[in-house]
Parts: structure tokens; sequence; C-alpha cells
């Protein structure tokens, strides 16, 4: 009878030193900067006129001049497209119903540094334009979505870079 009673007395100290472990994240207090708008507490800070607009891009983030297509590259790009354009042939996969060779519904649904939504239909490049392009930076593709010519991580179809509206 006493091995019964000390197994029933080691597992009843067991769970309650697992009960303390578990209760004594929640009796802890709260941060300093918890609070939101009540006096006293930091909270998020409040907007002021003092705050400056971020129109210019941070030290941190490029700006649109470091994209990586260059002027050679959309040079070359807008030259074949707009040659397509000039003949009458939208790109392979376009319909044409008086719409400047955009596909039902997919008018501008990606932005960059977004990635592009599963539903945005995307076209490989024609070789001649891969081969004049070079190779994509590595986890990189060229795609063409609609009239654009994307730049987008392989892996989460990140929007690095684009040329936009071809056929203008």
């Amino acid at each position: 009878m006493v091995k019964i009673t000390e197994i029933r007395t080691g597992r009843a100290l067991a769970f309650l030193l697992a009960g303390l472990l578990v209760t004594a994240g929640a009796m802890a207090a709260k941060p300093d900067w918890v609070g939101g708008d009540k006096p006293g507490k930091s909270g998020k800070p409040q907007q002021t006129q003092t705050q400056q607009r971020q129109d210019s891009p941070s030290p941190g983030k490029p700006d649109r001049a470091a994209g990586h297509f260059g002027d050679d590259q959309r040079a070359v790009i807008r030259n074949y497209y707009s040659e397509q354009y000039r003949v009458g042939r939208c790109p392979p996969g376009l319909a044409k119903k008086n719409n400047g060779c955009m596909p039902p519904g997919q008018a501008r649904k990606w932005a960059l540094g977004q990635p592009l939504p599963r539903d945005v239909v995307v076209y490989s490049l024609p070789p001649a334009i891969v081969v004049q392009l070079g190779v994509a930076p590595a986890g990189h593709r060229y795609v063409r979505v609609a009239s654009d010519i994307l730049l987008i991580a392989i892996g989460t179809g990140l929007v690095v870079d684009a040329i936009q509206d071809l056929g203008r």
C-alpha cells in the first residue's frame, strides 16, 4: 500500500509543478509599451504634423532607378513588342477583342514588391527576347503578364521589376 500512495503523491506533485509552470506566463506583468490610448502608457506613437513623409527612397530601399531592367533591356523589349503590335499580332495567348491585346480581367493585377497573385496568367518570353536580355538573376525569371514584362522571384512570385504597357 505504501508504494501506491508514493506513486500517487509523486504524480500529484508533478501535475502541481506543471500547472504552476503553465500559469506563470499568465501572471506576468504587461510590458511598458502595451496600453494603447490609455494615459500614462506609451502604446503606438500618435501621428503628428512633425512626422515627415517618406516619399524619397530610404537608405535601405533601392529607388526605382536601381531596378534590374536597364535602358538597353527596356529598348530591346519595346522594339520587339512594338513590332509585334504594329503588324497587328498580339503576343501568343492574348484574346483579340478590341481591348489592345489585353486579356479579359488581367488589367494590372500585380504590384511591384508584392507577390504575383496565383490567378494571374503568366507567359514565358520568346527565346529571341531572352537571348537579348541575358540570363535572369539566380532565383528569378522573366515572364509576360498581359502587356507587361516582369522579373519575378521563382519561389515566392515576388515582382522585382517591371516594364509596363508594351502596346503603347
